[in-house]
C-alpha cells in the first residue's frame, strides 16, 4: 500500500509549518522533504519487501517515517500512537492534520520492525538518505574517502554473576518444563530437592556466611550439583522432548553457563568457580548476544560495539553495524566497506589502529587506495625502541644503533620474521641502552612491515599529521549520533541493535541534508 504524499500543502498545513520554529524546525524539514525521501520508486521497494499480515494495511513508507520520528523524539510505540493522535507536528508530517483517527496501531510498529530486519530494509533506508544527500547537492563526487570508527553500547540485558546466572538458568529450565508440559514448578523443585530455588533469592536460599571461603565453596558445589540433577532429570524424561525448544534452549543455556564459569576442582570432588573470564563469556541470559568488552585498558563495558563508516567533509554515515563487545574492530571492516562502495568508488580510508589487522586493508593498498592510520608505537621502556633500527626490506637486513647489520631470518615475507644480534651484543657499549636479554637484542619484522614504515613516515611529516587531524572533525559529528541514540541499547540482540543504529544513521544524514539546504538558501 502506497503512502499518498501531496505535492502541495493545504492552507492549514502551510500555516502550521510556518509556525514551526526553534526546536520544532526539524519537524518542518521532515514535512517538506517527505516526498523527496519517500519517492514512488522507493515506496515500491518498501512495499515489495513487506507481506501483508492480519489487517495491517498501513503504508510501509508511513511507518518508516514514524520510525524516524520515534528516534528523533525518543518515543516508545505507545507514545508514537499518542503523538500521532494529539501532536499537530506529527499529524502534519503524517498527513493527518485535523483528523481524529490514527493511521496505524501500536501493534503495527513491532511488525514493521520485524519485516524491516527480515528484508534488510533498514540498510536500504540509510542508502536512501545518502542518495537524497546527493540529489540535494550535498556531495557529487563518485570517488569517496571513508572513515571507520567505533564506540561502546551498553547492553539492555541484566548482567549477573556466576551464582545468579546458574540460578536464572535453572529457573528458566523449570519454567520451560512447567509451560510446555503442565508440570507444577513448586512440586518439581520439591521433588528434586532444589533448595537453592526457594521463595527468596538464590543467595538468600543458600543462607551461608559469605565471608567464609569454606562455606562459599561448599555452597557452590551444592548449586552445581543441583543444576546437574535438574538437567539429568529433564533429559531422562524423553516424553518432554528435550531436543526441541523451548526445553532444548533452556538446557543449552544452563550447560553454557556451567561450562563457561566453572572448572574441575583440583581435588577431583566436583567443580569450582573458574579463575579468570572465559574468552566468549555470556554475561546475561536476558540478552545472550551481549559480551564483555573494552574501549581502552581501563574502560570496560558489557554489551555491544557500534561501528560506523562515514564520508568526511559531508559527514554522512553510509554504513552502521552493531557487534558483540568482544568482536575485534577489524572484523567489521569488510561489511562496512561494502556499504560505502554502493555509493561510489573508494579512493581513501581513515581508521584507528584497531582496524589495521583487517585482511582487506592490505588488499585495498594493492589496489591503490590511500590508507591513513596512526602507526603502532613500538615501546621498549627506557631502552631503544624498534624505530631506532634501520630496516632494509630490499636487502633483507636490519642495522642497529651501533651500526651492526644482521640479516632478517625467515624466507616467507607474508609471515612474521626476526633479526637477531646474539653474540654481537656481548661487548657493545650501547647494550645497557638497548637490551637486558642474555641472548642479545632481536627485532620482530611484521608481515606488513613496509606498510607500517609508510605509516610511521607519514606521522613524522607535517602534512601527514595534518591529514590525520581531519579525522577529529568526523569524530565530532559521530558524537552527535551517539548523543541521539544514547549509551545504552534500546533492544536485545545483535541484529535488532544494528537496525536501531541504522535508524540513527539515517536520522543523522537527514540532519546533514537539512544543514546543507539551509546553508544554500
Amino acid at each position: 500500500m502506497k503512502w499518498e504524499i501531496p505535492t502541495k500543502p493545504t492552507a492549514r498545513e502551510a500555516k502550521l509549518a510556518a509556525k514551526l520554529k526553534g526546536g520544532s524546525k526539524f519537524f518542518r524539514f521532515l514535512f517538506e522533504i517527505r516526498g523527496q525521501l519517500f519517492t514512488p520508486e522507493f515506496q515500491e521497494e518498501l512495499i515489495g519487501g513487506f507481506q501483508r499480515k492480519r489487517d495491517d494495511n498501513v503504508p510501509p513508507a508511513l511507518l518508516a517515517m514514524v520510525w524516524l520520528l520515534q528516534a528523533y523524539t525518543q518515543a516508545s510505540d505507545r507514545d508514537a500512537v499518542e503523538n500521532a493522535a494529539y501532536d499537530a507536528r506529527w499529524q502534519l508530517i503524517l498527513g493527518t492534520l485535523g483528523s481524529s483517527e490514527v493511521p496505524f496501531g501500536q501493534g503495527s510498529l513491532p511488525r514493521f520492525r520485524a519485516r524491516l530486519v527480515r528484508r534488510d530494509l533498514d540498510r536500504r533506508l540509510v542508502d536512501r538518505t545518502v542518495e537524497l544527500a546527493r540529489e540535494t547537492g550535498l556531495f557529487g563526487s563518485r570517488n569517496l574517502r571513508g572513515v571507520l570508527d567505533s564506540s561502546p553500547l551498553r547492553g539492555a540485558g541484566r548482567v549477573e554473576d556466576t551464582w545468579n546466572l546458574i540460578g536464572r538458568a535453572m529457573r528458566n529450565l523449570v519454567g520451560a518444563v512447567a509451560t510446555s508440559h503442565g508440570v507444577d514448578p513448586e512440586s518439581l523443585i520439591e521433588e528434586l530437592e532444589l533448595t537453592s530455588m526457594g521463595p527468596a533469592s538464590l543467595k538468600a536460599n543458600l543462607d551461608i556466611d559469605w565471608a567464609d571461603q569454606a562455606s562459599r565453596t561448599e555452597a557452590f558445589e551444592l548449586l552445581v550439583e543441583q543444576a546437574n540433577r535438574l538437567t539429568e532429570w529433564v533429559t531422562q524424561h524423553q516424553e518432554f522432548g528435550a531436543a526441541e525448544p523451548p526445553l532444548s534452549t533452556a538446557l543449552d543455556d544452563l550447560a553454557t553457563v556451567l561450562e563457561q564459569d566453572t572448572e574441575p576442582d583440583p581435588d577431583g570432588t566436583g567443580r569450582r568457580l573458574k579463575k579468570g573470564v572465559a574468552k566468549d563469556r555470556m554475561p546475561s541470559l536476558g540478552d545472550k548476544d551481549m559480551r564483555h568488552g573494552r574501549k581502552s585498558q581501563s574502560f570496560k563495558f558489557n554489551g555491544y560495539k557500534r561501528f560506523f563508516i562515514t564520508v568526511p567533509g559531508v559527514r554522512l554515515v553510509v554504513g552502521a553495524l552493531a557487534q558483540p563487545a568482544n568482536v575485534p574492530e577489524h572484523e567489521a571492516t569488510r561489511p562496512l566497506l561494502g556499504d560505502l562502495q554502493r555509493h561510489g568508488h573508494l579512493e581513501g580510508l581513515d581508521f584507528d589502529r584497531g582496524f589495521l589487522a583487517s585482511d582487506i586493508v592490505h588488499e585495498l593498498r594493492e589496489r591503490g587506495v590511500d590508507i591513513r592510520c596512526k602507526p603502532w608505537r613500538a615501546r621498549n621502556g627506557s631502552r631503544f625502541p624498534k624505530s631506532r633500527f634501520h630496516i632494509d626490506l630490499k636487502a633483507s637486513t636490519v642495522t642497529c644503533p651501533a651500526d651492526i647489520t644482521v640479516p632478517i631470518r625467515g624466507k616467507d615475507p607474508t609471515k612474521r620474521r626476526k633479526a637477531s644480534w646474539g653474540r654481537a651484543c656481548g661487548g657493545c657499549a650501547l647494550r645497557p641502552k638497548c637490551t637486558k636479554a642474555k641472548r642479545g637484542r632481536s627485532v620482530q619484522i611484521h608481515s606488513q612491515e613496509q606498510f607500517h614504515q609508510h605509516l610511521q613516515a607519514a606521522i613524522c611529516s607535517k602534512e601527514g599529521r595534518a591529514a590525520l587531524r581531519e579525522r577529529v572533525v568526523v569524530e565530532h559529528s559521530l558524537a552527535r549520533l551517539q548523543v541521539l541514540q544514547g549509551s545504552r541499547a534500546r533492544y536485545k540482540g545483535t541484529r535488532k541493535n544494528t537496525m536501531d543504529l541504522r535508524r540513527y544513521a539515517a536520522l543523522n544524514n537527514l540532519f546533514e541534508v537539512r544543514r546543507h539546504i539551509m546553508k544554500a538558501a
